[in-house]
């Protein structure tokens, strides 16, 4: 039997990234840290929790904890009822353990994260890899969002476009349709509608991404 030819999405490929780079990581001397942004949580994904996950995977991947990581969080203890580090700690504790050894930071869904956030966070990202020359970033989105990217980490990167042809998007829509567990909730007419309107909607991802040998980003 034909295997059935699959539809890769930013999801997808950024998965496929962080499973190679999490296995080639294993006993080498590099740290790798992801994150996703999420429509639906838009709000909660802020730079700084942004920053900090992916701080406290890096950090958990070091043998040792950093002197100056560790002070940065005993000096908050010592505010009024303590409090979560800051954003100005987060950066330099994060600038201090990607430092420490090569770095591979994951993005993905960038074009997902708030506007405003977007461009913030891009400036921060550009703070690391200025500051940690070990540092590499990954970063997948659509190509709305590719201008402003490459505006804000200034030259540093290379692009891959991502385009979905028409009759492989339909051909994942039919797989994906065929595993539909009530499937009695659709008549005929809304599976037409369903194969017609989505590979109209479905854009271009661009990937973003940097090996060691060309500049520090890859979108």
């Amino acid at each position: 039997m034909e295997a059935k030819r699959q539809v890769l999405t930013s999801c997808d490929i950024s998965s496929l990234v962080i499973d190679s780079l999490c296995d080639q990581a294993r006993g080498q001397k590099f740290a790798v840290a992801c994150f996703y942004f999420d429509y639906a949580a838009q709000k909660e994904q802020s730079p700084a929790s942004m920053l900090g996950a992916l701080l406290k995977q890096i950090v958990s991947g070091l043998k040792e904890v950093p002197k100056e990581i560790a002070q940065a969080y005993e000096d908050q203890k010592t505010v009024i009822g303590g409090r979560r580090p800051q954003l100005a700690d987060i950066m330099g504790m994060l600038r201090t353990a990607a430092s420490e050894k090569p770095t591979f930071i994951c993005v993905d869904a960038l074009d997902e994260c708030v506007a405003a956030y977007q461009i913030k966070l891009l400036n921060l990202l550009n703070q690391i890899l200025e500051g940690s020359p070990g540092a590499r970033i990954f970063v997948t989105g659509r190509p709305h969002i590719q201008a402003e990217v490459e505006r804000r980490l200034l030259g540093r990167i290379t692009t891959l476009r991502i385009t979905p042809r028409r009759h492989d998007i339909i051909s994942y829509i039919h797989s994906r349709l065929d595993e539909d567990t009530t499937p009695d909730a659709m008549d005929s007419r809304l599976k037409a509608d369903i194969l017609k309107k989505i590979p109209e909607d479905i854009s271009e991802t661009y990937v973003d991404a940097t090996p060691e040998e060309l500049p520090q980003v890859i979108y």
